[in-house]
C-alpha cells in the first residue's frame, strides 16, 4: 500500500445515487450468479460488497481512499422503519405478544453467549479480559454505534490502544457475515422441511420477484396518486415522531429517532382508518411497499459499499478466529433453538433469516435478509412487525446493562 495515502469524500447526492446504482449491481450479479440467487442474498450486499472491495483495491493502488457522505442514508432509515410501523396491525401485536416476549427471551440469551465467546477469544489470544465485549455484543448486536462508543473507554481502563479499531472492524465483518449467512439458512430450513407462506399478498417489505426475469411478480397497479399518499402518511408519521422523540429524550431516555417514528406509524395505522373510514389508507399497499424497499435497498448499499474493509487486515488472527466462532455458535443456536421455540414453520424460518441479520449485523441487514427470503418463497408479514420491535426497542436497553457487566470482568 503506498505511504502516501490521499481522502476522496463522495459528496452525499452522489452517494445516494451511487447507492441506487449498487441496487442494480447486486440485481444483476444476484441474476448471474447462482450462489447468490439460490441463497436469498440481498442485492445491495452483493452490489455494496463488490464497491467495497473496489475502494479497497483503489487505496492499495493509488493510496487514494474513498469515503462517503451518509447524511441521506440516515433519512433513509427513519422512512423505512415509518413503513413499517405504518404497516403494523394491532390485532397482529397483540396476537403475537408472547412472540415478542420469547424473542426478547432469546435476545437476551443471545447477548450473554457472544460475551462469553468473546471472553474466551480474549482467554485464547491473551488480550485484555473487558476486549471481549468488543468481540461479542458491543460490536455485533451492538453494532458499530456501539463499538464506536465502548472502544475509547475500554481503550483507556485495559492500556489496549487498538480497542476502538478492534471493536469497528468486529463490526464490520459481522455485518458482512450476517448479511451473506440469513439468506442460506432460511432456505436450508424451509427447504428441509417443505415449508411455506400460509398467505397470499401481504409483503409488508417489498413485491414478490419473479427469479428469471429480475421483475416484479405480479401487476404493479402503483399511481402518482397512491404513491403520493403514501409518501404523504410516512411523512407525517416522521415529524410526529420527531416531536414524540424531543419528549421522550426530555424525560430522560434516549433512544434512536426510527423507534418514535416507528410507534407512531403503528398509532397511525390502527385509529386513522376507523376515525376516518373514508380516508383511503395506504398500509400494505404497493406504493408502500416501493416505498419501503427502496429505503431500505438504498439504506443498505450504501452501508455496505462505505465499509472500509482494508481496517479488517491489519487484525487478522484473533479477530477472524473469534468471529468465526461467532458465527458457528449463532448459525447452531438459531438452527437447533430459535426455529424451534418460534415454531417450526415458514414464519420461524423468516425470522431466523432475520435474527441471523441483527444478532450477527444490525436490523435493516435482519430485514433485508427476511424481504429477500420472502420475495421468493411468500409473505410473512409478521415477522417484519415483530421483529424490528424487539430489535430496534428492547435490544439496547439490555445489551447496555450486559456489556457493562462483561466490561467490568
Amino acid at each position: 500500500m503506498n505511504a502516501q495515502q490521499t481522502a476522496f469524500l463522495v459528496p452525499d447526492f452522489l452517494s445516494v445515487t451511487l447507492g441506487m446504482i449498487v441496487f442494480f449491481l447486486g440485481a444483476f450479479l444476484t441474476r448471474k450468479i447462482g450462489f447468490l440467487r439460490n441463497y436469498n442474498i440481498p442485492e445491495p450486499v452483493s452490489g455494496g460488497m463488490a464497491i467495497a472491495v473496489i475502494t479497497w483495491v483503489v487505496l492499495a493502488v493509488t493510496g487514494v481512499k474513498i469515503t462517503f457522505d451518509l447524511a441521506t442514508r440516515d433519512v433513509l432509515l427513519v422512512i423505512f422503519f415509518a413503513t413499517i410501523g405504518l404497516n403494523a396491525r394491532i390485532s397482529d401485536l397483540i396476537s403475537g405478544g408472547r412472540t415478542i416476549a420469547i424473542l426478547v427471551g432469546l435476545t437476551v440469551g443471545f447477548i450473554v453467549v457472544q460475551n462469553v465467546v468473546g471472553l474466551a477469544g480474549t482467554i485464547l489470544f491473551d488480550l485484555p479480559r473487558p476486549v471481549g465485549v468488543l468481540l461479542g455484543s458491543a460490536s455485533l448486536i451492538g453494532g458499530h454505534g456501539t463499538a464506536i462508543a465502548w472502544g475509547p473507554t475500554i481503550a483507556q481502563g485495559t492500556g489496549f490502544t487498538a480497542a476502538a479499531e478492534v471493536g469497528i472492524a468486529a463490526a464490520t465483518l459481522g455485518l458482512i457475515v450476517a448479511a451473506l449467512m440469513g439468506g442460506p439458512i432460511a432456505k436450508f430450513l424451509i427447504d428441509r422441511n417443505h415449508l411455506q407462506a400460509k398467505t397470499s399478498g401481504d409483503h409488508v417489505v417489498g413485491l414478490p420477484f419473479d427469479l428469471d426475469s429480475g421483475a416484479e411478480a405480479t401487476p404493479d397497479t402503483i399511481n402518482h396518486i397512491s404513491l403520493m399518499s403514501a409518501l404523504l402518511a410516512v411523512n407525517i408519521a416522521i415529524i410526529l415522531g420527531y416531536f414524540a422523540n424531543q419528549a421522550i429524550s426530555a424525560a430522560g431516555l434516549k433512544l434512536p429517532l426510527f423507534v418514535p417514528c416507528l410507534l407512531v406509524g403503528v398509532v397511525m395505522s390502527n385509529t386513522l382508518p376507523y376515525l376516518l373510514p373514508r380516508l383511503p389508507w395506504p398500509a400494505r399497499t404497493n406504493a408502500m411497499s416501493v416505498i419501503s424497499d427502496y429505503s431500505l435497498s438504498v439504506f443498505l448499499a450504501m452501508s455496505l459499499m462505505s465499509m472500509q474493509l482494508w481496517t479488517l487486515a491489519g487484525l487478522g488472527g484473533p479477530l477472524i478466529g473469534v468471529l468465526l466462532l461467532q458465527a458457528l455458535t449463532a448459525a447452531a443456536l438459531i438452527l437447533l433453538v430459535v426455529f424451534r421455540i418460534m415454531g417450526s414453520d415458514y414464519t420461524a424460518a423468516v425470522l431466523s433469516a432475520g435474527f441471523a441479520g441483527f444478532t450477527l449485523g444490525a436490523t435493516p441487514t435482519a430485514i433485508a435478509n427476511m424481504s429477500s427470503v420472502t420475495k421468493r418463497y411468500g409473505p410473512a408479514p409478521m415477522a417484519f412487525i415483530l421483529l424490528p420491535l424487539v430489535s430496534a426497542f428492547f435490544v439496547d436497553l439490555a445489551n447496555a446493562v450486559i456489556i457493562q457487566y462483561f466490561a467490568g470482568l
